[in-house]
């Protein structure tokens, strides 16, 4: 397979500041930051994951239930950890029962040594979880070039960096931006397949193994978020696959059994911890307006609201900013903005923030190729400005 060139331009030079400007913020957050029960909750019990015989422990014991959520952010969390004890013990070292964190039904050392090994490898705590953000950051700005142009996409990707909702959540161990990070990729995925679709079939086992992937990683970090992707990767599939539509529920049925087997092997291949998965509720779901309240109504994030608002009204109002390119997105943003969990601990409403910011991109994007450009310029800039400098400025609060 012919790999393909990667070409490094102005744009692409500018959206990499762009999210190394990100990657500071978070780090210097992460900096300041003490460590929380949180945070020694997370790499414990994900080192439980690694270590312990049996995963059914570490599921029910010290993870409490894993609040409802996956075990893709404790692995994660755990694996530094279970990383800096192989290097000083040794692989075979380490499988002795005696050198395990855990021996069978108790705790094999003190919480002080816990927390003494977890500040060791501090950043590499938090580094993955910052890692994905930038990721996902990354593939916002692809997508919404790609789909508006530079400006388009480096509105979007602006509103992303400088929002400090995404720093808060990107830098603590959490299941939220993995969901958020695989939900985005997954609906972009299906369409990306729908597209290849059209083309000759060679094309498409790439991007089938790559949603299927997708699919796989988003259940282990929220089931509900993979299963609302998967809902809308057959509408948004079957939409743009035109004569190809009854090839759709083949390549869902064969991206949904890899996933499944992708979700088992995070179980560690046993069926008792992976029924819970079925049984924990993870699924169920309702709507209220509290998670939309609670961001748009914050001065944090005032010029968003703002540009929420100015794209709303122009999506409305002009008809050539009503295409699929924002359609698409604007419809993510309103089923995720809404939704709550009744059962399991998740936050919807960020899951939907990389769909708002394609949205708004695309919607500037439009109406800066009309004649009333410098004003909506001015307006894009001063938004942009007065986003970074409020998110800037909360940086300290963030690392409290």
């Amino acid at each position: 397979m012919k790999l393909p060139r990667i070409k490094i331009g102005r744009p692409q030079q500018l959206a990499a500041l762009l999210l190394l400007v990100f990657l500071a913020e978070c780090l210097w957050v992460v900096s300041r930051q003490q460590l929380s029960q949180q945070d020694y909750r997370y790499a414990e019990c994900g080192r439980e994951m690694w270590e312990r015989p049996s995963p059914l422990a570490g599921y029910f014991t010290t993870c409490g239930n894993l609040n409802g959520d996956g075990t893709f952010a404790y692995r994660i969390a755990g694996l530094p950890l279970t990383m800096q004890r192989l290097a000083m013990l040794g692989a075979d070292t380490l499988r002795k029962p005696e050198n395990r964190l855990y021996a069978e039904g108790s705790l094999n050392g003190s919480t002080w040594e816990a927390r003494h090994e977890l500040f060791s490898v501090k950043y590499l705590l938090h580094i993955p979880f910052i890692f994905f953000a930038v990721w996902l950051g990354g593939g916002l700005w692809w997508v919404s070039r790609r789909l508006f142009g530079n400006e388009g996409g480096f509105f979007a990707l602006g509103l992303y960096c400088f929002c400090p909702a995404i720093v808060r959540y990107a830098v603590t161990p959490n299941n939220e931006v993995l969901a958020m990070w695989g939900l985005y990729g997954l609906v972009y995925t299906a369409m990306g397949v729908a597209h290849a679709m059209q083309g000759p079939r060679r094309r498409w086992r790439p991007r089938i193994a790559l949603l299927t992937l997708a699919l796989g990683l988003t259940a282990a970090a929220h089931l509900l978020a993979a299963m609302v992707g998967f809902a809308l990767a057959v509408v948004w599939m079957l939409y743009l696959a035109e004569r190809r539509r009854s090839y759709v529920m083949q390549i869902l049925v064969f991206s949904a059994v890899g996933a499944l087997a992708i979700l088992f092997a995070f179980y560690a291949l046993r069926l008792a911890p992976f029924s819970y998965v079925f049984t924990g509720g993870g699924a169920r779901a309702w709507f209220a307006l509290d998670g939309a309240r609670h961001f748009f109504l914050n001065i944090a994030n005032a010029p968003i609201a703002v540009a929420t608002l100015v794209a709303l009204l122009l999506y409305i109002a002009i008809p050539r900013c009503r295409y699929f390119g924002n359609t698409a997105p604007l419809a993510m943003a309103l089923l995720l903005f809404p939704l709550v969990t009744t059962q399991t601990v998740s936050q919807p409403w960020l899951w939907a923030l990389p769909f708002l910011f394609t949205f708004v991109g695309g919607v500037f994007a439009d109406v800066l190729e009309m004649q009333q450009r410098k004003m909506f310029l001015a307006l894009t800039g001063a938004i942009l400005l007065t986003q970074a400098l409020l998110c800037l400025t909360l940086l300290p609060d963030i690392a409290k």
